[in-house]
């Protein structure tokens, strides 16, 4: 059995979150998420817009996780593959090289980003206009219903 553990903040969920989930989920038998704490997103100099609480919640309900713990630390991450047992890592391609060095724990894979969404992305247009839509809105309206439709039973 193959547990894949993949990390992040995974505010303001959107389809790009949801792709990288189901990759990596396709990748073994279990997928675990270490989501960065309300405190850790604080020392990186990030600010959620939902609280850590309420993302472990979302997270929980998508079909393709099967457990989520917090992420405290950049460190804690060579202990949390020796603690789980995880035999492959998985990160979004923005993060390619950053982890090459857990590679002797287990083998760490990048997987490419969805193009044109991100959660930064999403805010500063909340931001600038007040909501989300462009001249994209169509195309990104059937990206998040595809998103809503992996919130669902795990069956």
């Amino acid at each position: 059995m193959t547990l894949v553990l993949t990390y992040g903040t995974f505010d303001l969920l959107h389809v790009g979150h949801v792709n990288l989930l189901r990759r990596a989920r396709a990748l073994g038998d279990r997928l675990v998420v270490g989501l960065s704490s309300d405190a850790f997103n604080a020392l990186k100099r990030k600010q959620s817009t939902q609280s850590y609480a309420d993302r472990e919640a979302v997270l929980r309900a998508i079909r393709y996780v099967d457990d989520v713990f917090p992420e405290e630390s950049w460190e804690q991450k060579a202990e949390d593959i020796r603690r789980l047992g995880a035999g492959l890592l998985v990160m979004g391609s923005d993060w390619t090289g950053h982890f090459d060095h857990l590679a002797c724990h287990c083998p760490v894979r990048y997987l490419p980003r969805t193009e044109n969404i991100s959660s930064s992305a999403l805010k500063a247009e909340i931001r600038r206009t007040g909501t989300v839509r462009d001249p994209a809105a169509e195309p990104a309206a059937m990206r998040m219903a595809a998103a809503v439709l992996a919130l669902g039973s795990r069956g």
